[in-house]
């Protein structure tokens, strides 16, 4: 199988996108944060995207050298608008401006309107975990074309509208939530079109509103479903509060505006720990409580328990999509990984594969 370098395949989406208008800050971050989506085993969020990107911008659709701009703080929160901008490069100086005022007031919390796809979503309550704080982000696509049919419908009103929630701890690998609250995000159906492979029953539905493996019944009127299952109520309610944190509260609205523009909108917010307890007690403490929940006895058929976050990195090691094997510490299981989300592993598969805001 061909491998790429990660520094090299970063270096290639970078060239592409500033041949395309973004500027050298622009590129690197969007670019940046592809290679890391595909490098965490979510290769839906990674380089697969970058065409799009660049024909949105071809569209119109985003805007390279955008000024983001507050429109509106206090003390403890912060409304953003991204004027178009690169998502990537907009939702990071959200999140830092965010952290920043919560280490002195200790809670904080921002919303982001008009910017472009803002990428693997944990990339931004991660930038708090390394801070000491936890991070919590919400995005949903705006008024821009919905996935998602709400339980029991058969015509997408919802978006994949995800929630990440990242935990400072002792541990070596990072103890976090990302998730879509949709069956399966939009990007895996279209890496399954692209692969060739059938795709699980209970991810989509077909323009008739019945279930399917076929993944390109998706783009002939089909819809992703909500998580849960024959319980999808519950991925369906958190997808609606998503809609209210990131599209009401941001007053972009709801419903589908006919350009079809892509608008991912954010609410983010940041707890400073050393306001509760002991920063080093918590984190101690997260890491007993992982490895409480690993000693788990295994049921019938399975491997064993993961924490949040775990599971990305054993499922992607075994599919051999991580780190080289010179970045494993030998004789570890996978709660060892490395915990920084910034390094990058020296290879990834290639078929697997800060301007400042003015204020207004």
């Amino acid at each position: 199988m061909p491998i790429v370098q990660a520094d090299r395949l970063t270096r290639i989406g970078a060239a592409l996108l500033k041949a395309a208008g973004a500027s050298d800050e622009e590129a690197n971050a969007v670019a940046v944060g592809c290679v890391n989506a595909n490098l965490a085993g979510h290769d839906s969020h990674g380089v697969i995207a970058i065409p799009t990107y660049i024909d949105r911008i071809k569209a119109g659709h985003i805007v390279p050298g955008a000024k983001w701009t507050i429109v509106r703080e206090s003390p403890t929160t912060t409304v953003i608008d991204g004027h178009w901008g690169f998502g990537f490069h907009v939702n990071a100086k959200a999140m830092a401006l965010t952290i920043e005022k919560a280490k002195t007031a200790n809670v904080a919390a921002c919303t982001v309107f008009r910017q472009s796809h803002v990428g693997r979503l944990a990339a931004y309550p991660m930038m708090a975990m390394r801070e000491g704080m936890i991070g919590l982000a919400t995005a949903d696509s705006g008024r821009s074309p919905k996935h998602v049919a709400p339980f029991g419908g058969r015509e997408p009103r919802l978006g994949t509208n995800p929630i990440s929630i990242a935990v400072p701890s002792d541990l070596e690998a990072p103890f976090y939530l990302d998730m879509a609250t949709s069956a399966v995000a939009a990007g895996k159906i279209q890496l399954a079109i692209a692969r060739g492979e059938e795709i699980p029953k209970g991810w989509i539905i077909d323009a008739d509103g019945r279930h399917t493996t076929d993944p390109k019944d998706y783009r002939k009127g089909g819809a992703l479903l909500p998580l849960g299952g024959s319980e999808g109520y519950k991925g369906s309610g958190l997808a609606a509060m998503v809609e209210v944190l990131c599209g009401l509260l941001t007053g972009l609205g709801f419903g589908v505006e006919p350009t079809g523009r892509h608008n991912d909108g954010c609410f983010m917010a940041v707890f400073n720990v050393a306001a509760f307890r002991p920063l080093k007690d918590f984190k101690q403490e997260v890491a007993e409580f992982a490895r409480y929940l690993k000693l788990t006895p295994p049921s019938e058929g399975s491997d064993g328990v993961f924490y949040p976050g775990r599971s990305n990195i054993c499922a992607n090691r075994s599919a051999g999509k991580t780190a080289s094997r010179s970045r494993m510490r030998p004789g570890t299981d996978c709660a060892r990984w490395p915990a920084s989300t910034n390094s990058q592993p020296s290879s990834i598969s290639r078929s697997k594969r800060q301007n400042k805001g003015e204020r207004a």
